[in-house]
């Protein structure tokens, strides 16, 4: 058994305009399975598809009040791209960020909710990506972090090491999933979070059982009326673990 990351999961006021911003950051499509949801995805992809990881919009009344844990970094090919993409960033409402990064050479941006994102440097490692390089999660430990999710997904192990682990789609395509040692501290429930899926014909307890086995944690909350598992990584970060299809 193994699960595979197939998208964000954002939270927002309002779902429809956020969404309409990252369709057309991204260049992707815009489609929604119900009110209160905007679904994201790359024209004419078949879901789903480790050649990228889609976004889920979902709204939610509460403001957004401290840092992400969970963010994206956005995909270069030369310094023109990029200062070519945060030009157009921010004439759709993106506005440029301090998160305390100093002087480097990627741009933090916020969305217009105010989810921070990054606009990288061009990076070979990234040159086959797609428009988004990477999905990060701040955390503690990487090392420990991505021995757990080494272990939940199917997905390639690039790197582990005490302030940085990436892991990718062992396909080779699509985004890559970072770990990025951070000094702060979970505080809230998570406004951005990763959804994993089994593969068809897998029991959803079963690979719920499996993750708990790793190390994962049950968040506490009522799931009694969703048909999909919230469950959270070792260092408390929620993920969904969704219905295999």
């Amino acid at each position: 058994m193994a699960t595979r990351l197939v998208q964000i999961n954002m939270k927002a006021q309002d779902d429809a305009a956020l969404g309409r911003f990252w369709a057309e950051a991204l260049g992707w499509g815009v489609d929604s399975e119900g009110p209160g949801v905007t679904n994201l995805e790359p024209p004419g992809f078949a879901y789903p598809d480790p050649a990228a990881v889609c976004i889920d919009v979902i709204a939610r009344p509460e403001v957004k009040t401290v840092k992400n844990r969970v963010h994206i970094d956005l995909a270069t090919t030369s310094p023109d791209h990029q200062a070519e993409l945060v030009a157009r960033l921010k004439d759709l409402g993106a506005t440029l960020a301090d998160v305390g990064q100093g002087d480097v050479p990627w741009v933090v941006m916020a969305d217009p909710e105010g989810n921070e994102f990054c606009v990288l440097e061009p990076r070979s490692v990234y040159r086959d990506t797609g428009p988004i390089a990477a999905v990060v999660v701040d955390c503690a430990d990487p090392r420990a972090l991505a021995l757990f999710w080494d272990g939940a997904m199917d997905w390639t192990l690039h790197e582990a090491a005490d302030d940085r682990a990436s892991l990718r789609s062992a396909r080779g395509v699509g985004p890559y999933l970072e770990l990025v040692r951070t000094p702060d501290s979970k505080s809230v429930w998570n406004r951005v979070h990763l959804d994993v899926a089994p593969y068809p014909g897998e029991d959803l307890a079963a690979e719920a059982a499996r993750l708990r086995a790793l190390g994962a944690t049950d968040p506490g909350i009522d799931q009694s009326e969703i048909p999909w598992t919230i469950l959270a990584d070792p260092e408390g970060n929620e993920f969904c673990l969704l219905t295999p299809r």
